[in-house]
């Protein structure tokens, strides 16, 4: 068994980034430990994707929402710790999700968790980052020298355009593109992969076809949540 760390914000991370990777690996045996700014109190995920952004659509999948809901009710989940007072050493991986909501800027600016991000890197331990968590990485600056993908410009640029008439700014969390920042952090422009271009096309717990992910030694990167059964399986596998 591994002792895998996965800090969260308050509210509004993403439903399939978060449970379809605790499934995963607590399905494997290992030990996942949600780590909040405070610790001590559960956090929550965005509402909308447990019940559709926009006319019903473009929220989680029924399995990832079936796996949301287990998890709400594990013991790991009730009681995170604080990220501010985690001893990173007693730890084999870490994985950072995403989210777009305006809750997640409570993980994104935090300049403790990138402290502690940076810690876990020098160790020299497996860790891996999908969509918005890559910017945590990013700002953390230990994305030098990696290989790396993110949420890309077109899919962020896309939910935003479709949505903004009613929801606002609900899928731009930054003025800044996440793909720009993440660029902008990188050691060569070579080291940024976009991956397929699509917007519809997921990955299932049966099918990895549809999805994508970007693999540089004990680093491994994602874009979106339909890329979360290929991510958490490429993490284990370094476990």
């Amino acid at each position: 068994m591994k002792r895998v760390w996965v800090p969260l914000p308050d509210i509004d991370f993403d439903v399939t980034e978060v449970a379809v990777p605790w499934k995963l690996l607590v399905r494997a045996g290992h030990e996942v430990v949600f780590v909040t700014e405070h610790g001590g109190k559960a956090p929550a995920a965005d509402p909308l994707l447990l019940t559709g952004v926009l006319f019903g659509q473009l929220g989680a999948e029924p399995e990832p929402k079936q796996f949301y809901e287990e998890l709400t009710r594990s013991k790991e989940f009730q009681n995170p710790l604080s990220w501010k007072r985690l001893d990173v050493t007693g730890f084999d991986a870490m994985l950072l999700p995403g989210g777009h909501a305006p809750g997640m800027k409570q993980y994104l600016a935090s300049e403790a968790l990138q402290a502690k991000v940076r810690e876990f890197v020098a160790l020299d331990r497996p860790w891996a980052a999908i969509c918005h968590g890559v910017l945590v990485a990013a700002r953390a600056g230990v994305l030098k020298g990696k290989k790396t993908t993110c949420l890309p410009l077109y899919m962020e640029r896309t939910a935003y355009w479709l949505t903004a008439w009613k929801l606002g700014k609900y899928y731009r969390t930054y003025p800044a593109y996440v793909e720009e920042e993440v660029r902008a952090a990188l050691a060569a422009e070579s080291d940024f992969v976009r991956g397929p271009t699509h917007l519809m096309s997921r990955g299932t717990d049966a099918n990895d076809a549809p999805a994508f992910v970007v693999e540089d030694g004990k680093y491994v990167s994602a874009r979106w949540p339909g890329d979360a059964y290929k991510f958490a399986r490429a993490l284990m596998a370094r476990l």
